[in-house]
């Protein structure tokens, strides 16, 4: 119970410290007496919310444990005090390059708590990396020419890594303490207030009806959630309770039902207004105002939902699965009429975003207004139990968040004072060659490879340092090669021998991890085309003409309609490919290779000076001849033709 009050403590300390660094309660901050720099902030805030780690996190399942994490939580707590209260001398005697001894201890001890911290909240693989590359100023002169940089002295690593603003400090902790601190605090709100029942019968009302309705519900329902909560694990373990059931109750195998939760789950992340934490950092890398990131994500993001409908649509007319009998499903007049105030607070928080151009303060708005008209809501109003519960889960998720933040800047520091980063970046050039395509793959393969074992934040913020620059040093548009660096990333959650999305639904659904992992890889399949689709083509990311994203955005849904169809045997509104046979297949790979043309963006950037119209034709004229090829007689048998039949 001490730990619950602690927790809710620093959650509320925590989000009033952030309010009053964004002048959200008057012109001037309430801490003005003592917060005279940004740092001042910062180390507050690290000095609220690291040493819950250590308390949340125990070492060992033992009393004896207890003293231990006391004392490291203690000693967290008083060397960001230390900091704090020394923040401007900081500044004005450049301590980060000529610290007195006391403070490089003290530096050293900090880092220690902070590696420590990394190890509990991030896992062993994190902390591995993050270590590795924080000690690696000590040694860089003495590696290999490639990975060789400017050294540093122990303690002059240790005073950079804490007192600048360039490592611990760095982008990742000062987009966390400046914007996402409010959004993540709105979807706690929003699942805690019961968002995530509402949207599911929101979603139930709307597509419960059609054919597989229960799997368009997880897709709506999980994306929505997604959205805001910022983690596949989570949402898949939340909206997934009920989605999943559903779905099997509909009758999907139970293995396509974990798939699909998975799929709405992974993409959810991807998906505006919110994006989970991941997107305002990269607001933060790329100096563009949040709106932007969110913009320019619409499309590839609405591209992929697409994708994972028209798969659900096409397997539920093979299977001829109906939709639920529409006196079983929620009426969407009552469920409006009790949840109507989620939406509003969604349109409070999108009229601030969008129109006013605040997305700093738009979150706390929104939070506040949602929070009010909880309490008058005679079904959903908190008591004291409900309201401390949420406060003990916000503390919990800033404190994650942080600890990784803070981690991962430890990388973004070593990167920067070694030089290290320029000269990756030149490597990878140079292995390159002038093929912009070879890079995309190589920044694709890596992306996936260390989505695998980290965090999505964390291993972006990785690539985004030592990756995008080589990309758009290749003559690619910055904003499409951050959004692709975040779509390979996110890959690992339904991609096997990992998914640990996959891997989480099945143990809802009590399928198969692996068959599962195997299902959602297929369901979406399309999101390994879309990235490679608008990092080439920049109007689907709105960098073009009305016109060209139009056309740009057609195209690729023609392409989607025809390859996702074809992986389920059912094309919409041409029927079913499934002959028998070497021919059926054949033609099955002629209509998927057909539609892959007509997606295909402008391919001069990869040195083939191919027309649209010339990809359009050869790709329809080759998807018409598969499509000719694996009809069967079967093919003409009844089936509904629209998605919502």
């Amino acid at each position: 119970m001490p730990l619950r009050w602690l927790i809710g403590v620093a959650a509320v300390a925590s989000a009033f410290l952030a309010m009053d660094s964004l002048r959200l309660f008057s012109e001037s901050p309430l801490l003005d007496f003592v917060i005279t720099v940004q740092n001042h902030y910062y180390y507050a805030l690290m000095g609220l919310l690291l040493p819950l780690c250590f308390l949340i996190y125990p070492s060992f399942r033992s009393p004896k444990s207890l003293w231990l994490d006391g004392v490291l939580s203690l000693a967290a707590c008083c060397a960001c005090v230390f900091f704090f209260i020394n923040a401007e001398t900081m500044l004005d005697y450049g301590w980060e390059f000529s610290a007195p001894a006391y403070a490089v201890w003290v530096s050293y001890l900090l880092w220690a708590l902070i590696m420590e911290g990394v190890r509990r909240s991030g896992g062993w693989v994190l902390f591995f990396l993050v270590l590795v590359f924080s000690l690696y100023p000590i040694v860089a002169d003495m590696l290999p020419g490639p990975i060789s940089g400017m050294s540093s002295s122990a303690a002059e690593t240790a005073s950079y890594h804490v007192m600048s603003i360039e490592s611990i400090l760095g982008l990742p902790f000062r987009a966390f303490a400046q914007l996402v601190i409010g959004f993540l605090i709105f979807g706690i709100a929003l699942q805690h207030t019961g968002g995530g029942r509402f949207f599911i019968n929101l979603a139930f009302a709307m597509f419960g009806h059609v054919r597989g309705g229960s799997a368009k519900v997880a897709i709506v329902s999980s994306g929505l959630m997604g959205s805001m909560s910022g983690s596949v694990i989570t949402n898949v373990l939340t909206t997934g309770q009920m989605t999943i059931p559903a779905m099997k109750k509909n009758g999907m195998e139970k293995e396509y039902a974990a798939g699909v939760e998975a799929c709405a789950s992974t993409g959810g992340v991807l998906l505006p207004p919110i994006m989970g934490s991941t997107a305002f950092v990269m607001a933060t890398f790329l100096n563009v105002a949040y709106t932007t990131v969110a913009l320019a994500a619409a499309i590839p993001a609405f591209l992929y939902f697409f994708g994972l409908f028209i798969q659900v649509d096409a397997y539920a007319a093979r299977k001829g699965l109906v939709g639920t009998p529409r006196d079983e499903l929620p009426s969407l007049a009552e469920t409006m009429k009790q949840g109507w105030f989620y939406i509003a607070a969604f349109m409070v928080l999108i009229f601030l975003l969008v129109y006013l151009q605040r997305e700093a303060v738009a979150p706390f708005y929104a939070t506040g207004m949602l929070l009010v008209l909880n309490q008058l809501s005679p079904s959903h109003r908190w008591n004291l139990k409900d309201g401390g519960a949420f406060l003990v889960a916000t503390g919990k998720l800033l404190m994650e968040l942080l600890t990784i933040m803070a981690g991962v800047g430890l990388i973004v520091g070593a990167l920067s004072v070694t030089g290290l980063s320029g000269t990756l970046v030149n490597d990878l050039l140079y292995l390159a060659g002038d093929s912009t395509l070879l890079l995309l793959l190589m920044g694709a393969f890596t992306s996936f490879f260390l989505g695998i074992g980290m965090t999505v934040t964390a291993a972006y913020v990785f690539l985004a340092i030592i990756l995008a620059p080589a990309l758009i040093q290749g003559g690619l548009d910055p904003m499409s090669v951050h959004l692709f660096i975040l779509y390979w990333g996110m890959l690992s959650f339904i991609t096997p021998p990992v998914a640990l999305g996959a891997f989480a639904a099945a143990s809802i659904a009590g399928a198969s991890a692996l068959a599962t992992g195997f299902k959602a890889m297929r369901l979406g399949s399309v999101i390994y085309f879309i990235p490679f689709f608008f990092v080439l083509e920049p109007a689907l990311i709105l960098s073009g003409t009305l016109w060209e994203t139009l056309f740009a955005t057609i195209k690729v849904i023609v392409g989607i309609i025809l390859i996702a169809g074809t992986l389920q045997r059912y094309v919409l509104g041409v029927g079913f490919l499934d002959r028998a046979g070497p021919l059926g297949v054949v033609g099955r790979a002629l209509v998927i290779i057909g539609g892959g043309l007509i997606a295909l963006p402008t391919t001069e950037v990869i040195g083939i000076n191919v027309s649209d119209a010339t990809l359009i034709i050869s790709g329809g004229v080759m998807a018409i001849a598969g499509v000719l090829m694996s009809r069967s007689e079967a093919a003409d048998r009844e089936a509904p033709t629209a998605l919502t039949t």
